[in-house]
C-alpha cells in the first residue's frame, strides 16, 4: 500500500507539473505575442525598404542612360557592334583554328597582359615623364587676340557640353574648346552628361568651371549663356529636357556640333533636331547625309542655321611637330629648334620601347573596339609578319622606279589606348587570342596605355593606320590629321571622314571595310615597309594639308562665323 500510495503521489506530481509547465508555455505565449508582431512588422519593413532602396537604384540608373539618351540607341548600338564584322565577332570567344585544341580563357589573356607577357605584346609607357625632359616647356596655344573668334567671344557667356569625359576625339576637342573660350576672355561654365573616363582632372587642371548639376542647374545656367555649344548627338536629350524646362525663345541658344555619322546618332537625335538655333557638322558629306536622313522623315530645318567646322590639330601638337601657329609668339628659329627637339624625342622613346633603327613602327590609337577594326589589323599585319602575301600592293604614282629602295625592315605594331574604359573587354581579348596563336605577331605588338600626351606616340612612329569598319567610316578621325601633322602616311578605309581627309596615294592608302580588305591592308603595310622613300613623301604631302586646312586657326574661323551667326539670329 505505502508503495503503491508512493507511486500515486509521484504520477500526481508529475501531472500537475506537467500541467504547471503548460499553463506557464501559454501564458509566456499570450504575454509575448504582441512582441513577435513587432518582430514581424520590423521584418516587413526593412523587407519593403530593401525592395524599394534597389527599385529607386535601378530606376536611376535607367533614368541617368535616359538622360544621355542610350536607352534610343542601346538596340541600336549593339547592332552595329555586333554586325561591324559577324565573322569578326564570332571569334572574339574561339581560339583561331589554327589549333583549336588550346583554349585560353579570357581572364588568362587580360592576366598575361598586365604581367607583360611576351606572349601578348609587350606594355610600354606612357612617356610623359620623357617628353617633359626633353622638350621641356612647349607652348600650350593661347587666343590671337586680333583674331576674329576672339572679337566674337570676347566678354560672352558659353555653355559647353560634354557627353563623357574618356580620352577620345571629341570630349578631348569640346574641352580644348573651352580652354580657348576661356584664354580669350569669355566665361566658360561645362556640364558634364556622363563622368565616364579620366577627362575631370584635366578640366580642374585647366581650371574650367564644371557645373555640378546636369540637369536643373545646368539648365539655368544654360539659359543665362550667350551660346551653348554641345559636343555631340548623345547631348540630345539633354537639349529636350532643357528646351522643356525653359519652354520659351531664350532656350534656343544652342548650336549643336554633332560629331558623329552613323544613322543610330541620327535616329536618337532627329526629335530635336529643328529645337536648336544651329547645326555645326565636322564635313561637308556629313552634312549632307544628316540633312538627307531629315529630309526622309519629314523633318523642316530650313530655320535651322547650318555649319562645317572640322576639328583641329591643337597648338601644343602642332608645335612639337615643328608646325608655327597663329598664336604662337616664339621667335622664328622656333620650328626649327622644336624639330630638332622632336628628333631628339623619337630616338629616346624608341630606346625605351627596345626599338632598332631598321624596325618600321605602325600606330593605331583610339578605344579599342568593333568599329575601330583594330582585330582586323593585326590579322593583317600577321599576313606581313608571318610573310603570307600573295602578291605585292597595287600601287600607282607614288614612287617612280628609279627611286625605289627596298630595305630589310621590321615591322612593328604600336597599339593604344590600352585600359581605357571605353575600351570593349572581349574584342581586347579576341586579340590577344590571336597573338598567343601567332608568337611571330606577339613579338611585333607594343601596348601602349590611354594617355592625353601623345606626342611621343606620333614622334616615335613611321606610319598611321586607322581602320574604322562601320558603314560610313570614322565622321572625321582627329588622330588622322595629328598623324599627318607629324609626317606620317595613313593607312585607312575607304569610307566617311578618312576618304575626306586623306588622299589616296598621293597621302597615304585607303583599302575597303571589313575582312575584304584585309589582304588590301596587308599589301599597303608590306609596300611602305620596304619603300621608305614612298613614306616620306606622303607623310611630308600630308603635312602640307594639315598646315592649309587643319590647324587650329582654321577651326576657330569656321566656329567664329558659326558663333556670330548664332548670336545674330537669337
Amino acid at each position: 500500500m505505502r508503495t503503491v500510495s508512493l507511486i500515486r503521489g509521484i504520477n500526481s506530481q508529475g501531472m500537475e507539473g506537467r500541467i504547471c509547465i503548460g499553463s506557464n508555455a501559454k501564458l509566456l505565449f499570450r504575454s509575448n505575442r504582441f512582441i513577435l508582431l513587432l518582430l514581424l512588422i520590423t521584418f516587413w519593413t526593412y523587407a519593403a525598404f530593401y525592395v524599394q532602396y534597389y527599385s529607386r537604384l535601378s530606376s536611376r540608373k535607367g533614368d541617368n542612360e535616359a538622360f544621355l539618351g542610350r536607352e534610343r540607341m542601346r538596340k541600336q548600338d549593339d547592332h552595329v557592334n555586333n554586325a561591324v564584322s559577324e565573322e569578326n565577332y564570332r571569334r572574339q570567344r574561339l581560339v583561331p583554328n589554327e589549333n583549336p585544341s588550346v583554349v585560353v580563357s579570357g581572364k588568362v589573356l587580360i592576366g598575361g597582359l598586365r604581367r607583360n607577357s611576351t606572349s601578348y605584346g609587350l606594355v610600354m609607357g606612357p612617356f610623359d615623364s620623357t617628353e617633359d625632359r626633353i622638350l621641356e616647356k612647349r607652348p600650350t596655344g593661347g587666343c590671337d587676340e586680333n583674331g576674329e573668334f576672339a572679337r566674337v567671344v570676347r566678354g560672352r557667356k558659353f555653355v559647353v557640353v560634354l557627353h563623357e569625359l574618356t580620352m577620345t576625339g571629341a570630349p578631348i576637342s569640346m574641352m580644348e574648346l573651352a580652354t580657348e573660350l576661356l584664354s580669350c576672355e569669355a566665361t566658360v561654365s561645362v556640364v558634364v552628361l556622363n563622368k565616364k573616363g579620366g577627362l575631370m582632372a584635366e578640366l580642374v587642371r585647366r581650371k574650367i568651371n564644371v557645373v555640378k548639376d546636369k540637369k536643373i542647374v545646368s539648365f539655368k545656367t544654360a539659359v543665362e549663356a550667350d551660346v551653348v555649344i554641345p559636343g555631340s548627338a548623345v547631348c540630345a536629350s539633354w537639349i529636350e529636357q532643357y528646351r522643356a524646362h525653359f519652354p520659351g525663345s531664350q532656350s534656343e541658344n544652342i548650336a549643336w556640333w554633332i560629331m558623329e555619322n552613323r544613322r543610330e546618332y541620327y535616329k536618337m537625335s532627329k526629335h530635336v533636331l529643328n529645337r536648336v538655333k544651329m547645326l555645326i557638322f565636322l564635313i561637308e558629306p556629313q552634312s549632307k547625309e544628316w540633312l538627307a536622313w531629315a529630309a526622309e522623315d519629314n523633318i523642316n530645318l530650313d530655320s535651322q542655321e547650318i555649319s562645317v567646322a572640322p576639328l583641329s590639330v591643337n597648338d601644343e601638337l602642332a608645335s612639337v611637330a615643328g608646325i608655327s601657329s597663329s598664336s604662337d609668339t616664339s621667335s622664328s628659329s622656333g620650328p626649327e629648334l622644336m624639330l630638332h627637339k622632336r628628333k631628339e624625342l623619337r630616338k629616346a622613346v624608341r630606346e625605351e620601347m627596345g626599338l632598332r633603327d631598321s624596325d618600321v613602327v605602325v600606330m593605331c590609337l583610339g578605344s579599342i573596339n568593333p568599329s575601330k577594326g583594330q582585330l582586323l589589323f593585326l590579322e593583317s599585319a600577321q599576313m606581313v609578319v608571318d610573310k603570307e602575301l600573295p602578291s605585292e600592293a597595287n600601287i600607282r604614282e607614288v614612287v617612280s622606279e628609279g627611286e625605289r629602295v627596298l630595305q630589310e625592315q621590321t615591322l612593328k605594331i604600336l597599339i593604344g589606348s590600352l585600359w581605357s574604359k571605353s575600351n570593349k573587354l572581349e574584342y581586347v581579348e579576341a586579340m590577344l587570342r590571336i597573338m598567343y596563336q601567332h608568337p611571330n605577331l606577339s613579338k611585333s605588338v607594343i601596348w601602349t596605355p590611354t594617355t592625353t600626351r601623345v606626342a611621343a606616340l606620333y614622334s616615335a612612329a613611321d606610319v598611321y593606320v586607322t581602320n574604322s569598319q562601320t558603314k560610313f567610316g570614322e565622321t572625321f578621325g582627329r588622330v588622322t590629321i595629328e598623324a599627318m601633322a607629324f609626317g606620317l602616311p595613313v593607312l585607312g578605309t575607304d569610307a566617311g571622314g578618312t576618304e575626306d581627309i586623306v588622299d589616296h596615294n598621293k597621302t597615304g592608302l585607303l583599302h575597303p571595310l571589313r575582312r575584304p580588305g584585309n589582304q588590301v591592308l596587308a599589301q599597303n603595310l608590306q609596300f611602305l615597309l620596304e619603300n621608305p622613300l614612298a613614306r616620306k613623301k606622303m607623310g611630308t604631302r600630308g603635312r602640307e594639308k594639315v598646315e592649309k586646312m587643319y590647324l587650329k586657326r582654321h577651326m576657330l574661323e569656321k566656329l567664329a562665323s558659326a558663333i556670330s551667326r548664332c548670336m545674330t539670329t537669337i
